[in-house]
């Protein structure tokens, strides 16, 4: 029954959609703690120093960071199916045991397990959606998981205001319970497919792989536009980062709210934004790109273009009126933005590469975010954290000028010969 329901032609549709409601709790589970702060630091003093704060959410993006070029060798290499569900049955669970934390030690090394096993999503969920859709489809079948994306973050920023009206243990178990259920169904429902010669039942020999690795990277990154593309990706990643981790406390500070109001608003404004960003971003970017190769491109730095006022706004406005206008011209360039990064890469890499060298970039955009969230902790400490989402826009600007000048792409899906590994 399965075997014949797996080749119906809405199956490419099916997986994204259950693919969809993993990539929301990929990012409810880590965004929900961002707005908690206030409810747990009565039980974990240390959470009350920006600092310390800016250190846990780091450390998730520093371990996702190294991880994610591994995980995207591996995708490539091996069953993508086992890899998601994997992934978010251990992410779920850790999300539950953050519920029984006691001690800032406690809550940073699982921050750390958080960010080892959500590593293994997204590069392998990218690129079997990628597999599943190519041509026309593609963008926009990636914006639709992506609004998983958006939502979940969006809902993570109700974490605070479930844990006050029940407790910050009680949102931790729940969702990561859901997770852990989740992950048991997509057994029964995700198939892999790769589109090029893949034996699963071929026993792995380390010698044989590592040799396949070190010519997967040679081959990635002797590619001068992905290099162009590493830059174009991480650029933006900065003020990604920043505005996902720090704008609720930015909301919170300069508008004088409380966090339980000013976690929702400052995520849903972004997620929400982002939501329509990414669907846009999809439709136009599939239809332009069949008139014209750069179609995809142009969408993405069209969106990116958006960003700079929204980053002037965000560190210049004390008004929640022109902050919330910031956070929806920040959502929906970044969305539109976000929707087309894969789809861009599979104009450069062949499917064969694709997990590692989005991997690679998640590596390079990720390392960015840490980078400017452990730096904000401190320019919170010092309110000067306004200062720098102002000076992000420069790297913006950087990053769109670059792409439009240098990414000449030849088709719309690079290809390769079928070859056995």
């Amino acid at each position: 029954m399965i075997a014949k329901w797996n080749e119906k032609k809405s199956y490419p549709w099916i997986v994204v959609g259950l693919l969809w409601f993993v990539a929301l709790l990929n990012y409810l589970d880590r965004q929900m703690l961002s707005t908690m702060k206030p409810a747990m630091m009565v039980d974990i003093p240390e959470l009350a120093k920006a600092e310390n704060f800016g250190l846990l959410m780091a450390i998730f993006l520093w371990i996702y960071a190294f991880m994610s070029p591994i995980s995207g060798i591996i995708a490539d290499r091996l069953n993508r199916k086992r890899m998601i569900i994997g992934s978010l049955f251990v992410w779920s669970g850790v999300t539950m045991a953050m519920g029984y934390a006691t001690t800032f030690n406690q809550i940073y090394i699982l921050r750390g397990v958080m960010g080892f096993s959500e590593a293994f999503y997204i590069p392998a969920a990218l690129s079997l959606i990628a597999d599943y859709h190519q041509g026309k489809t593609r963008s926009f079948a990636i914006a639709i998981h992506t609004t998983g994306i958006y939502l979940g973050q969006a809902l993570g920023g109700f974490g605070a205001t479930i844990s006050k009206y029940f407790s910050w243990h009680f949102t931790f178990h729940s969702v990561g319970l859901l997770g852990v259920l989740y992950s048991l169904i997509l057994i029964f429902f995700i198939e892999e497919k790769k589109t090029y010669f893949f034996d699963s039942t071929q026993k792995i020999a380390i010698k044989t792989e590592f040799k396949q690795l070190f010519k997967g990277l040679g081959i990635v990154f002797g590619n001068i536009s992905f290099w162009v593309l590493l830059f174009y990706f991480s650029a933006p990643s900065l003020p990604g980062w920043a505005v996902k981790n720090w704008l609720p406390t930015l909301f919170s500070e300069t508008l004088h709210l409380d966090m339980a109001l000013a976690g929702p608003i400052a995520t849903v404004t972004i997620s929400m934004s982002s939501f329509v960003g990414v669907l846009i971003g999809g439709i136009v970017s599939d239809q332009w790109v069949m008139k014209h190769l750069k179609g995809r491109i142009y969408t993405s730095a069209i969106g990116l273009s958006l960003t700079i006022p929204a980053l002037f706004l965000l560190g210049n406005c004390s008004s929640i009126e022109a902050i919330i206008v910031g956070g929806i011209f920040f959502g929906l360039g970044f969305g539109i933005f976000d929707t087309n990064s894969m789809p861009i890469l599979c104009q450069f890499v062949s499917p064969r590469y694709r997990a590692t060298g989005y991997g690679i970039m998640n590596f390079v955009g990720i390392s960015a975010g840490a980078v400017i969230t452990e730096y904000l902790g401190k320019a919170a400490d010092n309110g000067g954290m306004g200062q720098i989402f102002v000076l992000l826009l420069f790297v913006v600007i950087a990053a769109i000028v670059l792409q439009l000048v240098s990414l000449n792409p030849k088709t719309i899906n690079m290809t390769e010969e079928v070859t056995k590994s």
